[in-house]
């Protein structure tokens, strides 16, 4: 009898082999492009993210038939240069654009890719202005940011804690999570005890961090990156602040908690894919057995492994496809995939519905740097 772990690693490498059967032969493989920080304070996630995709997909290509590959473009976090690199990769005729990595720089793609008919998927943002209206071309993958701060706030007003403050980043991005607590919290006749920004790319938090201490909140909500928001925690920390941190899966945990050291203790995140560091979650035993097979040095974190499921996904639409790829097959694969699980991630798709999962859950740093949920 097989144990849940052989069977785990079983299907999955049947599912791969299943693969090869759809896939057209071809010298030319298809290219996907993706705009993201390489550079910058936002870097970590868009090595991350493309390192857990590109996991996946070495899986894929080591099987016969047509490889699946990314062409991927540093825009350091800056909108300008995330359009820009987005006229680039459309005007190479890419198959699709994959894994773009923030609000405003989804954001400045969204019209190019909407107008080109090129598929747009699994962004790595939960902004409501990326979803809403829905687009033909435009898939998601994770969570939104209002379902992320509604575990947040639902989480802090059972505790008791309705002092609520919110640290976000002068931009879409910053907007959207703080919509996403300010609805949370008006639901309960709430409303946030003080609210601060921070410019995008920038740790410039000081006033940020005078006038949120001031007002004396039970806890700070943060949406930003993951520099800005462990200069705030610092800072506070320094000015006598014993409150609690709360952030959205964006900040990219492990980048925070490696920013923070032993001050990360008690900082507590959102997820949206099921912990990397969870022997008992199917994604994690498969996670860790790709990089096992090919001698890969991709690390297991939330960041690398929604890449790896983004890139899993992705593939499942494309077989779904019938014929040579195109990319309204890829749009009519996605939208087929009805109530499947990856590696125990559910995801759902439907010609209505282009995003697949609700799935949050909370995280807590530790101050030994690692991550509990």
């Amino acid at each position: 009898m097989l144990s849940r772990r052989q069977f785990s690693i079983a299907t999955g490498a049947a599912a791969l082999a299943g693969f090869q059967f759809a896939r057209a032969q071809s010298e030319t493989p298809l290219v996907l492009g993706q705009s993201a920080p390489f550079t910058g304070p936002a870097a970590q996630l868009g090595i991350q993210f493309y390192e857990g995709a590109k996991l996946f997909l070495d899986q894929f290509n080591a099987q016969p038939g047509r490889d699946v590959v990314i062409k991927n473009l540093d825009d350091g976090y800056e909108p300008d240069r995330c359009a820009e690199n987005t006229r680039k990769l459309i005007d190479e005729d890419v198959f699709a654009l994959f894994g773009y990595i923030g609000t405003p720089t989804s954001l400045a793609a969204l019209p190019q890719a909407v107008n080109a008919k090129v598929p747009f998927i699994a962004p790595f943002t939960g902004a409501m202005s990326l979803r809403e209206p829905l687009h033909h071309n435009v898939f998601h993958l994770r969570a939104s940011y209002n379902d992320e701060t509604a575990v947040i706030v639902k989480q802090l007003t059972h505790l008791g804690l309705k002092k609520i403050a919110v640290f976000y980043q002068n931009d879409a991005y910053g907007k959207a999570g703080l919509d996403g607590v300010t609805l949370a919290l008006s639901q309960l006749d709430l409303k946030p005890v003080a609210l601060a920004t921070v410019e995008r790319n920038s740790v410039n938090v000081s006033a940020a961090v005078q006038t949120i201490v001031a007002a004396q909140p039970d806890a700070v909500v943060q949406v930003s990156a993951y520099k800005s928001c462990a200069a705030f925690i610092r800072e506070a920390r320094k000015s006598g602040y014993g409150g609690t941190f709360f952030n959205v899966s964006f900040v990219g945990t492990q980048a925070l908690a490696d920013e923070l050291g032993k001050e990360g203790a008690g900082v507590v995140v959102t997820q949206v894919v099921p912990s990397p560091y969870n022997a008992a979650n199917g994604i994690t035993r498969e996670f860790n057995e790709a990089v096992r097979k090919s001698n890969s040095t991709t690390k297991a974190n939330f960041s690398s492994v929604e890449g790896y499921l983004a890139a899993k996904v992705l593939v499942e639409g494309l077989r779904r496809s019938s014929g040579k790829p195109s990319r309204e097959g890829l749009i009519a694969g996605l939208e087929s995939i009805e109530r499947q699980q990856f590696a125990g991630f559910d995801v759902s798709f439907s010609p209505k519905n282009h995003v697949a999962s609700k799935f949050v859950e909370l995280s807590m740093i530790t101050a030994e740097g690692k991550i509990r949920t």
